[in-house]
């Protein structure tokens, strides 16, 4: 099943309780109705860029809140964080889909705009180490061999699974994974191989996640990296390989024991957009205030109680 059937399956579903618990649409803008939804809605535009990895549970996001809104036009784009924040910090965005946190250089250039924005934690994942499923010898990897097989050419390259760990069979590696504007690419070289970028150049980079679970899917020896969504979606088609024996799950990833690899996913706002908007204020509330059903709905692990608490707080310093 691909992410947009699983998605769309489930909105008729959960549409209804995760607008029950909305607690948007209450906010009176200049000129429009304190009530959201047809034609006394917010109207307008939200314009949205970034990772691929966010980018379901925006478009989940959005699903939900036409249901509130069906005035307002929610649009998501998939150009990489990395080619997100530069739309976002040539203000050509009012949010910005993001995997990792926002850089210092990606902040100096939205600061030389004018573009000030407040960093929102929308939801959770375990970045995952895929395998195809007739794998049966590297379901459970240890960081050092995962760091091995992606490592740079600098530090050698193996090129056949018997080269990663004697006992597993000599079948060819074939390598998937995020492309160099991923957040995900950027969180994965870093937290596996020690440095941002970091990353042996044979392998088969895609912004598309789909991409890499198709050519894991066709390849025995196949390996990839995505977040954990893709897997959960995917079920018998891709395998996740547990990491120093701890399997990616929603639990695992909560209770941190998922690690290094359990990471937040970011919605960055643009405050200025927020505060002049109504329709950018409408879904950002919404989005925030239904949360736990996005992130259900987009298959991805929701965010913890006191990541809400901050979360609300963040955006209530907004005004």
């Amino acid at each position: 099943m691909t992410k947009t059937t699983a998605k769309f399956a489930a909105v008729a579903t959960l549409a209804a309780a995760a607008i029950a618990l909305s607690a948007c649409g209450g906010q009176p803008a200049a000129g429009g109705s304190t009530e959201s939804g047809g034609a006394g809605g917010a109207g307008g535009s939200v314009i949205t860029d970034g990772s691929s990895t966010v980018a379901p549970l925006t478009e989940a996001a959005a699903d939900l809140f036409r249901e509130e809104d069906s005035s307002v036009n929610v649009s998501v784009a998939t150009s990489g964080t990395g080619g997100g924040f530069k739309a976002f910090c040539a203000d050509e965005t009012d949010i910005s889909n993001a995997s990792r946190p926002i850089k210092d250089e990606e902040a100096a250039e939205c600061e030389a705009n004018g573009v000030e924005f407040t960093e929102i934690v929308a939801a959770n994942d375990g970045l995952s180490v895929i395998i195809n499923p007739e794998n049966d010898w590297a379901t459970d990897l240890t960081l050092e061999q995962v760091a091995k097989i992606w490592a740079p050419e600098s530090e050698g390259v193996v090129t056949s699974w018997a080269d990663v760990d004697p006992s597993f069979p000599d079948v060819p590696l074939t390598l998937f994974g995020a492309g160099t504007d991923s957040g995900t690419f950027d969180y994965f070289t870093e937290e596996v191989n020690g440095e941002t970028g970091a990353i042996r150049t044979d392998y088969s980079p895609s912004e598309d996640d789909n991409i890499t679970i198709q050519g894991v899917a066709g390849d025995q020896g196949a390996i990839g990296f995505l977040g954990l969504s893709y897997v959960e979606e995917n079920e018998g088609a891709i395998v996740a390989a547990s990491i120093d024996g701890v399997y990616p799950s929603t639990e695992t990833v909560q209770d941190g024991t998922y690690t290094p690899l359990g990471r937040p996913l970011f919605i960055y706002v643009k405050n200025a957009a927020y505060t002049d908007k109504p329709q950018v204020k409408e879904f950002v509330d919404f989005y925030v205030a239904n949360s736990a059903k996005i992130s259900e709905l987009a298959l991805f692990v929701p965010l913890t109680e006191e990541q809400i608490t901050t979360a609300q707080e963040e955006l209530a310093s907004l005004g």
